[in-house]
């Protein structure tokens, strides 16, 4: 079996140690960035418009794929469909609702709205006739069905390799602290910390550092950023800064609209933290309530200080869910146990 991975820029990280296990098990794949090899409307480069995709009919000639997977819906789907080559998605967030929001928000004008357009397109496209679509949690499957009725799904939980999750120093953060690491790309999602308000109110010495930037993160520094007690790191590097944020903080916190399968929420559990998140989407698939951390409603501010004074005031309890974090998530989300499962999806719906 032969599998030509194009992957997006902002995981490619994590797609090359997936790469990296399945050459390992035996599947011959190859791991490029699919804008390096096709490209076209809506992108930017209006130059990029009429171009022939030379280079990835090249690739293809080369390598010889068997199949392809994706983790965007981008052009790099649709020439794979184009040259009839069976088409594996990995889809990552609840594209129809961030969707919706985009119409909503940052792309509701001129051109902007053009570009969705032709986006959603695109989307649409690849939905319908890819071979299978794997969300990446439950959650996401059960919405796929919704919205892509008789397509072919399976869950593909992404890995990762806790070898690289150990504390370090670093960041000096002034304690009891919580830490949130989380893109702020749609409103959606995003909104959802503005609850932090009251917390922040009720909760004068605990530090709260955000860790995270994009599109709305102004419009929650505007409001947020007025208490003393809450601290904008921006992005960090990924993974060093990350890892060394994560080593100091007492307690991590996912306050989110919606998220699937947030990377930092496993991350956390490695580094032994215990957590806490808005029961939302993937959210309770990738922690165990009441075990490595807690789920709170969402919108449900009372819930957050309850949960964290109880995680600062009480020591043990803290250790024990985050010594048990880091047993569920090396038990359940190693990239061993997460590519075997892949490739036994691809031996039942890709032909060699």
């Amino acid at each position: 079996m032969k599998l030509l991975i194009g992957g997006s820029s902002t995981f490619m990280f994590h797609l090359q140690e997936f790469t990296k296990k399945l050459n390992e098990l035996g599947v011959e794949t190859k791991l490029v960035f699919d804008a390096d090899y096709t490209d076209g409307f809506p992108s930017r480069k209006i130059s990029t418009w009429f171009k022939k995709n030379i280079k990835f009919n090249k690739l293809i000639k080369d390598f010889k794929p068997d199949a392809i997977f994706i983790d965007r819906e981008k052009h790099f789907g649709i020439e794979a469909l184009e040259n009839n080559i069976p088409l594996i998605v990995l889809l990552r967030g609840h594209y129809w609702s961030e969707l919706e929001w985009y119409k909503k928000t940052i792309y509701k004008k001129f051109p902007k709205n053009i570009a969705l357009w032709g986006w959603d397109r695109i989307a649409k496209r690849i939905f319908q006739e890819a071979e299978i679509i794997l969300p990446i949690c439950k959650y996401l499957e059960t919405v796929t069905k919704k919205y892509v009725p008789n397509k072919k799904t399976d869950v593909f939980f992404e890995g990762i390799d806790s070898s690289r999750w150990y504390k370090v120093d670093g960041i000096k953060l002034k304690h009891p602290c919580v830490g949130l690491v989380q893109r702020a790309n749609w409103w959606g999602k995003t909104s959802e910390m503005l609850i932090l308000k009251n917390v922040l109110k009720k909760m004068p010495d605990v530090n709260f550092y955000w860790a995270g930037d994009g599109p709305f993160s102004e419009k929650i520094l505007e409001e947020l950023g007025t208490y003393e007690n809450f601290h904008w790191l921006g992005k960090l590097e990924y993974p060093n800064k990350v890892r060394e944020f994560l080593s100091e903080i007492d307690v991590y916190a996912l306050i989110t609209g919606m998220d699937l399968a947030a990377l930092s929420l496993k991350e956390a559990q490695l580094m032994r933290k215990p957590v806490i998140a808005t029961n939302v989407g993937g959210n309770p698939e990738m922690m165990k309530d009441g075990i490595t951390g807690y789920l709170v409603k969402k919108g449900n501010h009372e819930e957050i200080i309850e949960k964290i004074s109880l995680l600062l005031n009480d020591k043990k309890l803290s250790q024990d869910m985050g010594n048990a974090g880091r047993n569920f998530v090396e038990d359940t989300y190693s990239w061993e146990v997460i590519t075997k499962n892949f490739i036994r999806i691809l031996d039942a719906n890709i032909k060699k």
